[in-house]
């Protein structure tokens, strides 16, 4: 399905007063499937998942990208406020979906994984890429102490957001900086965080509380997910190390790891053919 961005455009209010921007496509007695962003300046549910949303909804699914608080058309929302458990419960409820399959990149993927932990009864697959949870035991390959080097870029693109920011965070996002860095699409991203000041005010500021975003899952239940669990990372992930997939491996008992080689922490975007064909075969056959 091609499908453009105005077509997909949605708006929701939330009982809690947040005005909510989502992306749709499919049926709407197809089996949702909600598509969750990562944290970075410009970063939403249509600049993650544009070219996922079509073939996804294609394939007999019905697939929402909502643009969480902070983020994109959404409204502002300070970092130290931010409950994407929360928000993701009204959003179901608003779209009178009972439950539903995550899919979650980075900052989308923790928000996955802990409403797993809270609600199993409102989630029939769990599929992470990049998973952001935070500070864990000990780690092996991840820095010792402090933000990893892609944070640090994406940190810097947040205090000033400019074409050369966000080339700079396109380039380290991804393994083909030479086809995915483009003037035309770091030249977008900046506009993009440029025209919500608000966000990028909230998110700066947010800062001197420790992580970029709140980490809230609580690491002692996640074995205890029984969903069935699709996890994929880039191997070449600069900004959260795959060993993070590797304990989520470890832990979640009806898990599998697709590893991508010549893959950064956008598995969605360097390889969409192959991640909507992941995608879509295990959400049909688990």
């Amino acid at each position: 399905m091609a499908i453009t961005k105005e077509a997909a455009s949605r708006d929701i209010e939330l009982p809690s007063g947040m005005r909510l921007r989502y992306y749709e496509a499919g049926e709407a007695d197809a089996t949702p499937v909600v598509l969750l962003h990562g944290s970075g300046p410009g970063a939403t549910g249509w600049s993650n998942f544009s070219g996922n949303i079509g073939t996804i909804a294609d394939a007999g699914f019905h697939v929402v990208a909502p643009d969480m608080p902070g983020w994109g058309d959404s409204d502002a929302q300070a970092t130290a406020d931010m409950d994407h458990d929360a928000t993701l419960v009204e959003f179901l409820d608003a779209l009178g979906l009972d439950k539903a399959a995550l899919v979650g990149n980075s900052m989308g993927a923790h928000t996955a994984v802990r409403f797993a932990t809270l609600h199993p009864e409102r989630i029939t697959h769990l599929v992470t890429m990049g998973a952001s949870l935070g500070r864990g035991p000990a780690s092996l390959f991840a820095p010792a102490d402090g933000p990893s080097e892609g944070l640090k870029v994406l940190v810097k693109a947040y205090k000033d957001a400019s074409p050369e920011n966000m080339k700079a965070l396109v380039e380290i996002m991804t393994y083909d900086k030479e086809r995915f860095a483009t003037p035309e699409l770091t030249r977008a991203r900046s506009e993009a965080a440029l025209a919500r000041p608000d966000h990028l005010k909230n998110y700066v500021e947010g800062l001197a509380h420790g992580a970029p975003i709140p980490i809230k899952v609580d690491r002692d239940k996640i074995s205890g997910i029984q969903t069935p669990t699709l996890l994929i990372h880039g191997r070449d992930d600069r900004v959260l190390h795959y060993e993070t997939s590797l304990r989520l491996l470890a832990d979640i008992p009806n898990s599998r790891l697709v590893l991508l080689n010549r893959c950064g922490h956008w598995a969605m975007i360097e390889h969409a053919a192959e991640f909507n064909r992941l995608v879509i075969d295990f959400l049909s056959h688990n």
